[in-house]
């Protein structure tokens, strides 16, 4: 069955779940704020889970219409036929959200909306009565300026979950960011990568999945791996073809920094993931960070300063940050920071920047291209 299903994504990266879109051969993508719809199967469900590195979730659409009124939304949750997706036993959790609409209580509208379901249930199944005994159904109805969108979750958790990241750093970064910024320097495994300031070592770690094309949903569940409507053997055939494609490349990635403890929890990440052969790791500081080699890559999410008093001592450290990094022969940098004057104090005005949250955090990516 072909369904309308949305990537998800946070803002400033829907063009970049878009390209990985396409590059699992998806075509007429529409992109808008927030989220990539198009169309697929169940086969295409279970692909965009193991594969998409930087979307937060993919959702099916169920409905789209509009309501001012809790009738209205009542009655357009009632005309889906959402027995064509959830079984007489499924367990229904709705969730919600509202923007600039007349229908504002959250609380309401999931109401609602379930009722909506279940009357919906009732007449596919014939009986007035459901257990909600089997599996999870995670509806959410999202409102938009009066714009109804219900959906349901097939990933369950975030997909930024991978797995591996079960201790992380004071400030750590989401997977799906680290990820979209390796994507977004378009480096590859034939260059020399290296954070100065790794911390739990998720830029690096995310890297190495990159350089090695291991699917990042890999080793996690996923919710609709207990639907009736995709076969398990689906799953099966799709794991495998994912350990198939990945690769014997060989590279070395190196991650530092500062803090042993966080080095030692990054090196016990990397274990998780299955990459710690492909990444040096070293305790020093970014003001001893040097290399031989030319043309390399440096990614990285440095302090922000965002806590009170940390401000000179951070800017302090991207005027360091600039000095090591002019030293380097025709390397590429890209760094991540909250800071609005990041480019006065590293030195250098960066050759692009790019708008990203990381959390709900804007911040902005500062590319420099210094290739020889």
């Amino acid at each position: 069955m072909e369904y309308t299903l949305i990537a998800t994504s946070t803002f400033g990266l829907e063009s970049v779940v878009a390209g990985e879109l396409k590059t699992l051969g998806y075509e007429d993508l529409k992109i808008e704020n927030g989220r990539v719809i198009f169309q697929g199967d169940e086969i295409d469900i279970v692909t965009c889970n193991l594969w998409l590195r930087t979307a937060e979730r993919v959702l099916i659409r169920m409905a789209e219409f509009k309501a001012e009124s809790f009738e209205e939304l009542f009655q357009g949750a009632l005309s889906v036929n959402w027995g064509s997706l959830m079984p007489e036993d499924a367990f229904m959790h709705v969730t919600g959200k509202s923007i600039k609409s007349k229908l504002h209580s959250i609380p309401d509208c999931q109401s609602i909306v379930k009722r909506a379901v279940v009357e919906s249930m009732k007449n596919k199944y014939g009986i007035e009565r459901f257990e909600e005994t089997g599996a999870e159904y995670r509806i959410e109805v999202g409102i938009l300026k009066d714009m109804v969108t219900l959906t349901v979750d097939t990933s369950g958790e975030g997909l930024h979950k991978r797995g591996y990241r079960k201790n992380s750093g004071e400030a750590p970064i989401k997977e799906t960011l680290a990820a979209a910024m390796v994507l977004l320097s378009r480096w590859n495994p034939s260059r020399i990568l290296a954070d100065p300031m790794c911390g739990s070592g998720t830029i690096a770690i995310e890297a190495a999945l990159i350089g090695k094309n291991i699917a990042p949903g890999l080793n996690r569940n996923f919710v609709s791996e207990q639907w009736d409507i995709i076969p398990q053997h689906i799953w099966r055939d799709l794991r495998e073809f994912a350990v198939n494609s990945i690769n014997g490349r060989e590279f070395k990635i190196l991650a530092s920094d500062i803090d042993g403890r966080v080095i030692r929890t990054a090196m016990g990440n990397a274990k998780k993931a299955g990459v710690q052969d492909y990444i040096t790791f070293q305790k020093i500081p970014v003001q001893k960070f040097s290399s031989k080699k030319s043309c390399g890559f440096i990614i990285s999410n440095p302090p922000y300063g965002e806590r009170l008093g940390e401000l000179k001592e951070v800017e302090k450290l991207y005027q360091d940050m600039g000095r090591v990094f002019s030293r380097l022969k025709g390397w590429n940098y890209f760094i991540i920071t909250a800071h609005e004057k990041f480019e006065k104090h590293f030195g250098k005005k960066s050759d692009k920047n790019r708008k990203l949250y990381n959390g709900r955090l804007k911040c902005y990516y500062y590319q420099y291209f210094n290739f020889e």
